[in-house]
């Protein structure tokens, strides 16, 4: 896989497994970001499985501020895989109805919830610079 994913999380410690924390020039705009929709691409440990980071040295991590997902992530007991909602090149889904049109038989679970007010996807940041890769 080239691409790689998205791994969300409850708090940061679950995301310790797979990710080398910046220093802390770095981190307190990271910190300051979360719980909340804003992904760093973040320098991954040697043991990371590259069906995670696809060919990529860093991985897309995330700590979550939908209860929902805060509660999968901790009752699950660490980060989970996000994707978009949609096919590679296609728009998200906006609704349960929509994903399950697109993905239909392809889907195990969906948990339906509401986007709390997100029109958009999260942004997502070079966590080494701080520049927006994804607005």
């Amino acid at each position: 896989m080239a691409k790689g994913l998205i791994l969300i999380a409850a708090d940061m410690g679950q995301l310790e497994p797979f990710v080398e924390w910046l220093g802390d020039a770095r981190m307190p705009e990271i910190r300051a970001s979360w719980p909340g929709p804003n992904t760093w691409l973040i320098p991954v440990k040697p043991t990371t499985p590259s069906w995670l980071t696809g060919r990529f040295e860093t991985l897309a991590v995330r700590v979550t501020a939908h209860p929902l997902v805060a509660a999968l992530c901790r009752t699950f007991g660490g980060a989970i895989v996000s994707t978009s909602a949609n096919r590679s090149d296609r728009p998200p889904a906006r609704s349960a109805l929509e994903v399950r049109r697109t993905l239909g038989a392809r889907l195990d679970y969906l948990l339906v919830g509401d986007c709390q007010g997100a029109e958009r996807p999260s942004v997502i940041r070079d966590g080494r610079t701080g520049r927006v890769l994804r607005a």
